[in-house]
């Protein structure tokens, strides 16, 4: 069975970054250093709802799910407003590969996973012999997904799939995932008000969404579960390993390789025009399985071969539409900030931060207000 996981629009993949954040915004706090669950995520009464989780209770029990599951499964959990808000706006909007890789390894992201490898290195190491995945590249999975175990996800798994399956948009699919929950909760994986995740239900260090997990979820400690919810990150970095193994991933074989402009044999991408290109493997697309996106897959090697003490790439990548350079986003943020006009960090990611920013500076100087970072714009803040 393979599974791919580009359909959540998850992870750095899920091309839905926050620059100076982890991989997206974190869905809740307890993992994150924040108060609480924010109120769109929190149940509100819903009489349609209701009636939907009365008649899939019927199904459910149907399909194999004990009453006293299906009791502990949907005591005090509810309709989610937030998922369907943010179900329905996500966009295939693209960020470029230089902004993505800026956010995908970070120095931060490094410096943690340089740390997080070195705590964890006995525990990698034993999997990379054991399924053939490269310690690093577990790593820095784990990095893009959760921030290394920091950004998880508080929302009720149950809630999640329920008031998704009820919208209607993905229903079947979202049905089909509350199913695997349930039996992932019959199984007696973990307890029902202790199984959190993302708004979509993505689970864990490594976020497997249920059925993921039914799949791939791997007992590595041998403690009669496979707990990928608990502070100790084994068995999700075992789940990882497991995932990309049964997915084509070949032992011994890197990712990939940034090369120069010579021509090459094999396949040979660039995803940017005019940046860096990469010779890349079997193992790319392996990788692929995990989150169906180039950018992703080079996010992760890249970020694995950081860990793993490589340097930055050797190429450059062009100006952007604006005509600045990441030096050039980069000044701009920290003029901006040193003004008074917060940007949030100075990664050179012009994101929503940025671009209110400098929509606030332009108000302030009487000018246009539109958001978008210039060299003029540049120029005057010097």
């Amino acid at each position: 069975m393979t599974v791919s996981r580009r359909f959540f629009s998850l992870g750095l993949g899920a091309l839905t970054l926050s620059a100076c954040s982890g991989v997206s915004a974190p869905t809740g706090a307890r993992h994150s250093g924040g108060g609480g669950l924010p109120d769109d995520l929190r149940p509100v009464p819903n009489a349609g709802y209701d009636a939907w989780v009365a008649s899939f209770r019927s199904r459910a029990a149907a399909g194999g799910i004990s009453q006293p599951t299906l009791a502990a499964a949907f005591r005090g959990t509810g309709f989610l407003p937030g998922c369907v808000t943010r179900d329905r706006n996500q966009t295939e909007f693209k960020r470029s590969l230089e902004d993505y890789l800026a956010i995908a390894a970070s120095d931060e992201r490094i410096t943690k996973g340089r740390a997080a490898f070195a705590r964890h290195q006995s525990t990698l190491r034993t999997l990379e012999s054991q399924y053939g995945v490269d310690a690093e590249i577990i790593c820095a999975i784990w990095g893009l997904e959760s921030f290394f175990g920091e950004r998880r996800g508080d929302v009720p798994v149950v809630s999640a799939t329920s008031t998704l399956a009820f919208d209607g948009r993905r229903g079947a699919f979202f049905e089909q995932q509350l199913m695997a929950a349930l039996r992932i909760l019959q199984n007696g994986d973990i307890p029902a008000d202790q199984m959190t995740g993302s708004w979509v239900g993505a689970m864990g260090h490594t976020q497997f969404i249920p059925t993921s997990y039914e799949a791939f979820a791997v007992d590595f400690t041998g403690d009669g579960r496979r707990d990928i919810w608990s502070e100790d990150p084994t068995d999700s970095l075992a789940s990882t390993a497991a995932y990309l193994a049964k997915n084509g991933w070949a032992r011994g074989i890197k990712w990939g390789t940034e090369v120069g402009n010579s021509a090459l044999e094999g396949t040979i991408l660039q995803p940017q025009p005019g940046g860096p290109r990469f010779s890349v493997t079997r193992n790319f697309r392996a990788i692929k399985r995990y989150n169906n996106s180039d950018a992703y897959a080079i996010g992760v090697g890249h970020l694995a071969d950081r860990i793993g003490g490589a340097g930055p790439l050797r190429a450059s990548f062009p100006p952007d539409a604006n005509g600045l350079t990441k030096d050039d986003r980069i000044s701009l943020q920290q003029r901006l900030t040193a003004n008074g006009f917060d940007t949030g960090g100075a990664d050179g990611v012009i994101g929503p931060n940025s671009e209110k920013a400098i929509s606030a500076f332009q108000a302030s100087r009487g000018l246009a207000v539109t958001g978008t970072p210039s060299r003029a714009l540049l120029a005057m803040l010097r």
